[in-house]
């Protein structure tokens, strides 16, 4: 899929949101967020791995979504990590929750993010829009709120070859959220990286089926 932009003009900030694939009349939408670090302030550069990382999963939810009428886009990062209490990644994908609104109309949405990706996506999820959150490999640091979560679904795939983010943070953020109120599914996927290139098909075919479930779109 060619990704186009939202808005145009020199004089004006970059849209936080990048599209994927409109749709007349959309029934439904998915956002997706790449990972980054934990500390940069210089905005991603053009050559970004871990945005390319996350292209399999926009091209496979892609075409399973064709026809029914589901919008696509991805996150487009101001700077390049997360970066303390400015918490960067998670303002901008509030705003692209935003920007997608606007466009979409009150549609369910599935946010499907990896690594600083999925922890954007789940300090996003309190958007009224945002039906679910497939975390992949998420960091879930132990002080990250959960009460926003209530309500929501919230599925969280994560490898125990991952030597970057930690699995048992993940699942206890999982315990957390759940008795927050929140719809929690924990999916271990045995021998998985970080970078989820060990078993990637797996890791593709997993989370366009869960996209698929979440949004109730049958195969």
């Amino acid at each position: 899929m060619t990704a186009i932009a939202v808005r145009t003009g020199a004089k004006e900030p970059l849209p936080a949101l990048r599209l994927y694939r409109a749709a007349e009349e959309p029934r439904a939408a998915v956002l997706l967020l790449h990972g980054g670090r934990a500390d940069a302030l210089e905005p991603p550069p053009a050559l970004n791995l871990p945005l390319a990382r996350m292209r399999p999963f926009a091209r496979a939810i892609g075409r399973a979504t064709a026809g029914h009428r589901v919008a696509i886009g991805r996150v487009r990062y101001g700077h390049r990590g997360w970066n303390g209490e400015r918490a960067d990644a998670a303002r901008d994908a509030r705003l692209a929750m935003e920007e997608l609104a606007a466009l979409t109309g009150p549609v369910p949405t599935v946010l499907v993010g990896h690594s600083m990706g999925a922890r954007a996506a789940l300090h996003a999820a309190g958007h009224p829009q945002v039906k679910a959150v497939v975390g992949l490999a998420p960091w879930c640091p132990p002080k990250d709120p959960v009460d926003h979560l209530e309500g929501r679904t919230v599925v969280l795939l994560h490898g125990d070859r991952d030597r970057i983010t930690d699995p048992a943070e993940t699942w206890a953020f999982a315990a957390r959220a759940r008795a927050a109120g929140a719809d929690v599914r924990e999916l271990p996927m045995p021998g998985g990286d970080h970078a989820m290139l060990r078993g990637a098909a797996d890791w593709h075919a997993r989370t366009t089926r869960l996209v698929l479930e979440l949004l109730g779109i049958a195969r």
